[in-house]
């Protein structure tokens, strides 16, 4: 009995080997044969950093996908990209997704994967404010990005969270694309202006 289970063990280390041997050999595409993939990113972001390293050190290509990276500079120049075909995928919040299909599109996108786990919305102020404290917005006036775009959502989320009435406590500037919310900062414009 002992042989017996010793003669299967090792017959199955054996086949686990050899077929764990085969699936490690690879064989390369040559270059001509990828599959060309256009992806538009909503922002050039540091969260994104893990495929920006696959683009750079090769990773796609390795797997037949020849990668063209854009940045849309706004969640609805990246649905417009994906809607009208300028683009396979879409790096964006889910908002967009939802708006157009509750305006009744036909052709609707489908979110399929998740990007980050947490926003990276960062807050930023004119001057340092080693002491911040969310009452110091009271009265101020904030570049949000566009009503509706998931970084002015969450900014209005994490008022609401610290007894804030975003509108009435502070004035949300939602007349500017968040693409362009850090130049308009910079030109003198808001109190303060969310960025990624």
């Amino acid at each position: 009995m002992k042989k017996r289970v010793i003669s299967l063990m090792m017959t199955a280390v054996v086949v686990l080997s050899a077929v764990s041997m085969t699936a490690c050999k690879k064989e390369e595409e040559p270059k001509d044969k990828l599959q060309k993939v256009r992806l538009n990113e909503v922002a050039h972001s540091i969260f994104y950093a893990p495929m920006y390293v696959a683009i750079e050190e090769g990773y796609f290509e390795e797997e037949g996908i020849d990668l063209i990276l854009k940045t849309g500079f706004g969640a609805d120049k990246t649905m417009t990209a994906v809607l009208s075909g300028d683009a396979e995928i879409g790096f964006m919040g889910s908002e967009s997704s939802i708006y157009t299909y509750n305006e009744g599109a036909k052709d609707y996108v489908v979110n399929f994967a998740q990007l980050t786990q947490r926003a990276g919305n960062f807050l930023v102020a004119r001057e340092e404010m080693p002491d911040f404290k969310w009452e110091d917005l009271k009265g101020k006036e904030v570049l949000g990005g566009r009503k509706g775009g998931m970084p002015e959502m969450v900014f209005e989320y994490i008022l609401k969270k610290n007894g804030m009435i975003p509108q009435k406590d502070v004035k949300i500037n939602q007349s500017i694309d968040f693409g362009s919310t850090a130049p308009a900062f910079s030109e003198g414009k808001g109190d303060f202006t969310v960025v990624l």
